[in-house]
């Protein structure tokens, strides 16, 4: 650019006119002031390619000099991002998936996210009346044969899952009731990262449960070798929410069995000091240990909440 510069003032008939071409090594100039350092006429009256020269400076200082905070920024979420695709395999286009399910869910209410809950646990409930047994028990009861089959939804689905009239009503009156009530204070998106959580930590501890702490007494009890018995229900992740409101409200009053007022913090000693029974006893209509998986999740979010690290 400087040379293109010095060429047109040269094609002037104008003897005189002193072009200083170059850069002096005595006096550095920035690059960015070096075009209106070198670029004058001293014979002119108007210096117009001085005037340009400053003017091509200042947009392009204006153009290039971007915030540091800014590039920063940018290059910390691109980095996040890379690495995220990178390790996970997912595309640009599934994280906007998971984003924009995220937001969905946020203008949901709490209790469009209790109904919803309800609602899929009946669909199943229904299809156990409808679809293949083969194909509901390998999809939607957990145990260690599914698990080491590679069908590791179980874990999840399983919480949908229920074949009895009076295990569905039990579980979902439990969340209805619980579910608004956490839903309410804490937000549908938490409710339902609460369900899931349980549901998967009532599935861990089952299978836990089944493959180290019973390898004869199944066997004496059913006949049947521990990891071929399945388990199913919502009462894991039910346990879940409904403790975490106990924990967070001791002193509220629960009608037990929904005729006996008590306190809720009696309630809950009550309903984990049975599930321990259940586990000592070597129950196997039902599972204290899902039950206990539950509860520990709600433990541990009543301790995060207590340390102010809820969210």
């Amino acid at each position: 650019m400087q040379r293109l510069l010095c060429m047109r003032l040269l094609a002037k008939k104008k003897p005189s006119t002193n072009l200083p071409c170059y850069t002096s090594k005595a006096n550095p100039i920035h690059p960015q002031n070096a075009m209106v350092s070198h670029f004058s006429t001293t014979n002119s009256g108007f210096n117009f390619y001085g005037l340009l020269a400053n003017q091509f400076s200042r947009k392009s200082s204006a153009l290039f000099k971007a915030p540091a905070e800014g590039l920063v920024h940018f290059k910390r979420v691109f980095s996040r991002s890379y690495f995220l695709q990178k390790k996970s395999g997912l595309n640009v286009s599934s994280f906007k998936f998971f984003s924009q399910g995220r937001r969905w869910i946020q203008r949901l209410d709490s209790d469009h996210v209790v109904v919803g809950l309800i609602a899929a646990n009946v669909v199943v409930f229904l299809l156990w009346r409808s679809a293949d047994p083969r194909f509901m028990a390998n999809n939607f009861m957990i145990s260690l044969d599914n698990f080491k089959s590679g069908r590791v939804h179980t874990m999840i689905t399983s919480a949908f899952s229920h074949m009895d009239a009076g295990h569905i009503i039990s579980n979902m009156i439990g969340l209805y009731f619980f579910g608004n009530s956490i839903g309410s204070a804490f937000g549908p998106e938490f409710l339902l990262k609460l369900y899931l959580a349980g549901a998967l930590a009532g599935s861990v501890f089952y299978l836990v449960y089944h493959a180290f702490l019973i390898p004869s007494k199944s066997n004496q009890v059913s006949g049947r070798s521990p990891s071929s018995i399945p388990g199913l229900g919502a009462s894991g992740a039910v346990n879940a929410i409904m403790l975490l409101d106990i924990f967070l409200n001791p002193k509220k009053t629960i009608f037990f069995e929904m005729i006996i007022p008590v306190p809720a913090i009696l309630v809950g000693i009550f309903l984990i000091g049975k599930d321990m029974l259940r586990i000592i006893e070597g129950d196997s209509r039902v599972s204290g240990s899902a039950h206990l998986g539950g509860a520990a999740v709600a433990a541990l979010a009543w301790a995060r909440y207590r340390r102010g690290r809820f969210y």
